[in-house]
């Protein structure tokens, strides 16, 4: 599941790799960029804010997200794609690498002076040097009758945590998915969030219970009707959001979490 952690990693790895290469193949398969041409341009680098990643290229920045089931790959010019040509949004070809961007949730191109407004809505995002805890603190604070789980997916709030991260940080914090904010100790909340998602960061398959072993990676998410690697209890599963278009599941544990 594409989160935070998960976009750091790309962009780091295409950064690598496309950072001072010259564009010589650009395909965006949007209807509305069909027909936009960088080829020549230089590609200054490529970054990641929370869920979003910024491919800089020339005066422009390539803005894409991937949703649930986007990624970005690289290959060396004629090598074999890993998944279907149809899938393909975004081909930007240099003479070293082809980064191809597969069933991008959208994808923007904008001039590079617009980078900041664009991306004004988020909150701090913790795997950036710019981090912010108590601003953090203050925006989650903001809507006290909220859901401690609906506060912590709005990406206004902190960017880049996703349902995995905030299932597990409740989890690991004790408290119910549906506590009202106000009923949140919220500073320690973004402290383990910060830290959490920073130690996954590197790694190339999420963990949250320090236990690298298929199937115990998470404490709750995913584990419904499963025992409760604490106590044994058998976990929960419901849906929470904002509104019943942004709902997710969320898995507890009812003994150890109140």
């Amino acid at each position: 599941m594409p989160e935070g952690d998960t976009l750091f990693r790309a962009a780091r790895n295409l950064d690598a790799a496309l950072a001072g290469q010259i564009v010589t193949g650009w395909d965006l398969r949007v209807p509305d960029l069909a027909t936009s041409d960088l080829t020549g341009s230089r590609i200054e680098s490529v970054a990641a804010r929370g869920k979003h990643l910024l491919m800089r290229v020339g005066d422009f920045t390539l803005h894409t997200h991937l949703r649930m089931e986007g990624s970005w790959h690289l290959y060396r010019p004629g090598s074999v794609w890993r998944r279907p040509a149809y899938q393909a949004r975004a081909v930007i070809t240099t003479e070293q690498y082809q980064a191809v961007g597969f069933e991008l949730g959208f994808v923007k191109l904008y001039p590079r002076s617009r980078e900041e407004s664009e991306l004004a809505f988020l909150g701090p995002d913790p795997l950036t040097v710019e981090w912010d805890a108590p601003e953090a603190v203050a925006r989650l604070g903001s809507e006290p009758e909220r859901a401690i789980h609906v506060a912590l997916m709005d990406q206004r709030n902190i960017a880049g945590l996703g349902n995995e991260y905030v299932n597990e940080i409740c989890f690991l914090r004790g408290v119910l998915p549906t506590r009202p904010v106000a009923e949140v100790e919220l500073v320690p909340l973004v402290d383990l969030s910060a830290r959490l998602i920073r130690a996954n960061r590197d790694r190339p398959k999420r963990v949250t219970t320090g236990i690298d072993r298929p199937g115990q990676t998470d404490w709750v998410f995913g584990r419904e009707r499963k025992p409760c690697r604490r106590c044994g209890t058998r976990i929960l599963k419901g849906r929470l959001g904002a509104d019943p278009t942004r709902e997710r599941d969320t898995y507890w544990c009812p003994s150890c979490q109140t």
